[in-house]
């Protein structure tokens, strides 16, 4: 019985790893963000799985089958809607349940947003500071504050409709941004330049997809 922790592409299907395919073929059961979005993934590949929804607004009823499903036996597979599980989506949970139980857990390293801009930055990423999807409301003025005074490089997510009113929170700090828009995909856009010049050049603009930007006060 074990709990393994796939990562699957972020955007363009060919960036998974031959081991995440093995894995998920032999998988017993498959629990994933949106069921929808991972058939699609498996579809391209020829596989198929029983697939168990397993989300954010997931009750703990559904960590404790999943739990009770690995203790019985059977080795799952957890993949989120793309990259890699446990990186600001509700994996963590059931990795730490399934370790309270005695059960296996094995990663299978692949494809990370946060890693895929990072590497491309250009500025030194030995050492950074990951914020994950920032709050919506309660701590988001926090949030922004400790960003502006951190000494490294922060990286965090964004959704579309919130990425404007982000740029606009920190076009005054005179730091730099990259912005990472439709990573690995056919309209893959990194924007480079100052905060003030990110607001202005994603003010009013239609966007789709989320959005990784990395904060830099020094580079």
């Amino acid at each position: 019985m074990s709990l393994f922790v796939v990562a699957t592409p972020i955007g363009n299907l060919d960036d998974i790893t031959f081991r995440a395919i093995k894995t998920l073929k032999e998988a017993d059961l498959i629990a994933c963000e949106d069921t929808r979005r991972t058939l699609v993934l498996l579809n391209h590949f020829g596989i198929r799985k029983t697939l168990v929804s397993f989300h954010q607004r997931s009750k703990l009823k559904k960590v404790e089958y999943l739990v009770d499903e690995l203790v019985s036996g059977k080795n799952i597979a957890l993949v989120t809607d793309a990259g890699t599980p446990g990186v600001s989506d509700p994996g963590g949970v059931l990795v730490a349940e399934a370790l309270k139980a005695g059960v296996t857990v094995v990663p299978v390293p692949g494809a990370s947003a946060l890693m895929t801009l990072a590497s491309v930055s250009g500025w030194p990423m030995d050492r950074f500071v990951f914020m994950g999807f920032l709050p919506h409301k309660k701590g988001r003025q926090t949030a922004f504050e400790k960003i502006m005074a951190s000494e490294l490089p922060v990286i965090f997510y964004e959704s579309p409709h919130r990425l404007e009113k982000a740029l606009e929170a920190l076009k005054d700090s005179g730091g730099k941004m990259i912005i990472g828009r439709e990573l690995t995909k056919k309209f893959e856009e990194i924007f480079r330049g100052s905060c003030d010049e990110a607001y202005k050049y994603f003010r009013d603009k239609k966007v789709l997809g989320e959005f990784v930007l990395i904060f830099s006060k020094d580079n």
